[in-house]
């Protein structure tokens, strides 16, 4: 059984640590607080967390977010850490791992990244191929308001349409710098753009992600 959610989880928790309540994010107007309410908002309230797809339960959404980012951040990290109760889904490993492998990856680097001194991780490979192929999945909602064609492409040739259209924008990078950018982190990831310059430039300031 594959633990990549599990060990991103826990470097998840371990960055939050680190940098304290305060520190920056790539989540725009979120700090390390907000970013670690989201998380245990996501995994303990399913009746709140629905509120980040849909604008119906955005109330409730917002309230359960105030009411978790008012709890000592300690008490945040070591939710995070914990883990989801025991009757969540995310407490079912298949499901743990299908959904949460990416998105503390992502969170994490939504720590690492917004810190000045920052530098690329390497990933091992099965996690790269793990990320690829949630990113295959993914591509399609990912990239569902790329204003251009949008195609992804590994080092290896291998490749993944985001989004038809044109002018076609190519973007070239590994399997974790792809999924930080279709899911909105254009200018953290470390990736190439190949394509004309306008849609070059349209697509980094789209919003993609889910």
């Amino acid at each position: 059984m594959s633990t990549h959610a599990k060990r991103e989880r826990l470097l998840l928790a371990d960055l939050l640590e680190q940098a304290g309540p305060d520190a920056p994010t790539l989540c725009e107007g979120w700090r390390t607080r907000d970013l670690a309410a989201h998380v245990v908002v996501r995994e303990r309230r399913p009746d709140a967390a629905g509120g980040l797809l849909l604008n119906v339960l955005r109330t409730r959404l917002d309230q359960a977010m105030a009411e978790y980012t008012a709890k000592p951040y300690e008490e945040l990290i070591q939710l995070i850490r914990t883990g989801p109760p025991k009757m969540s889904v995310y407490a079912v490993k298949q499901i743990d791992e299908a959904a949460n492998a990416v998105e503390f990856y992502v969170h994490a680097e939504d720590v690492r990244r917004a810190q000045p001194d920052w530098s690329p991780r390497e990933l091992d490979p099965v996690f790269s191929d793990s990320l690829w192929a949630r990113l295959e999945k993914l591509a399609r909602l990912t990239g569902r308001k790329s204003p251009v064609g949008l195609v992804l492409r590994r080092p290896n040739g291998q490749t993944a349409v985001a989004h038809k259209g044109t002018p076609v924008v190519t973007v070239t990078g590994e399997p974790g710098e792809l999924t930080l950018f279709c899911f909105g982190r254009q200018e953290a990831a470390h990736v190439e753009l190949d394509g004309d310059k306008t849609a070059v430039a349209r697509l980094t300031q789209a919003q993609l992600g889910i």
